[in-house]
């Protein structure tokens, strides 16, 4: 795990990490072998995807493995070369094996080679040059696109056991996972900070004020970590990917805002690495549910439980 971990960074901290990514095989980590993947556990795959949240890199990582390529895999069908996206939407299914509907804010839809639609208890390999697309994006500049389908054939189609919610809550993972890598980072770089920028002949990490800021900052990274990597530990557990994506979310906000306090107007310029970190913190915990969201599914959760204390309290 070190030395994937080791490799990840040497990667993402590249000049073209993507391309870095689909060659050593680290894109479609987590995807067994027999369908086109580099096999490897949903673990190792969350080595990875922590990483890329680090080093704050814009590639469709997520999207490819996590999402698409596990979905097809899943459903038995080959994981095709590139760059690939899941999504699922208000799409119908004609004939068994044509797709007419709309799907909002696909991640990486206009670059990728392939889409993953999940509709009607099946899913389909498209091609999105077959597709309408029009160009968004997140607050980070990264692509999330609306898709119409309107008749389009799919090349391939497949009984599939994922239904939209659970497409939901891996997505939410994949997203949560990449919050904490960059929560780390935001820590790092304010620990740094605050021990070279001198005010009053001292650095500022010396003054109390800021001391706290950075402990609370470390301890709202940390909290989220732990959910997180509980939820990694616990795969196909409905109840700890909602607490990973709360905490996540929830903490995410408040790292951000006390990174940039510590680090001040310099933290905002648009070549300083902190910003391009704090962009995806405020991106990345809104996408696929809020701490709001979340936490509305946790409580639910425990409201129907028939022992809601035992729930709260237990493992």
């Amino acid at each position: 795990m070190e030395l994937l971990e080791e490799t990840a960074n040497e990667i993402l901290s590249g000049d073209e990490p993507w391309a870095a990514l689909m060659e050593s095989g680290l894109a479609l980590v987590g995807v067994s072998e027999e369908a086109g993947g580099s096999g490897g556990s949903p673990a190792d795959a969350a080595v990875v995807l922590r990483a890329a949240g680090r080093h704050a890199v814009s590639v469709p990582l997520a999207e490819t493995g996590w999402l698409a390529g596990r979905l097809l895999a899943g459903a038995g069908l080959p994981v095709p070369p590139g760059v690939l996206t899941a999504a699922s939407g208000e799409v119908e299914v004609g004939d068994g094996r044509t797709l007419s509907g709309t799907l909002r804010r696909v991640p990486w839809a206009r670059s990728a080679h392939r889409l993953a639609v999940l509709a009607e208890g099946l899913v389909a390999i498209v091609d999105p040059a077959r597709a309408q697309i029009t160009e968004g994006e997140n607050v980070a500049g990264e692509p999330r696109d609306d898709v119409v389908l309107s008749g389009v054939r799919a090349e391939a189609v497949a009984p599939c056991g994922v239904d939209a919610a659970e497409l939901r809550r891996r997505g939410a993972l994949a997203r949560a996972l990449q919050l904490t890598g960059a929560m780390g980072r935001a820590l790092e770089l304010s620990v740094r900070y605050a021990g070279e920028r001198e005010q009053f002949g001292r650095p500022v990490g010396r003054f109390q004020a800021v001391q706290q800021m950075l402990a609370e900052l470390a301890g709202e990274a940390t909290v989220a970590d732990v959910a997180v990597r509980a939820a990694v530990a616990a795969p196909g557990d409905p109840v700890a990917v909602a607490a990973a994506k709360a905490n996540a979310s929830r903490a995410a906000g408040t790292v951000a805002a006390i990174a940039h306090q510590v680090h001040g107007a310099l933290g905002v310029t648009e070549e300083h690495v902190l910003r391009q970190v704090t962009l995806r913190l405020w991106s990345w915990r809104d996408e696929y549910g809020n701490e709001t969201a979340w936490s509305d599914e946790l409580g639910a959760s425990a409201a129907e439980a028939p022992d809601p204390w035992a729930f709260i309290t237990g493992p």
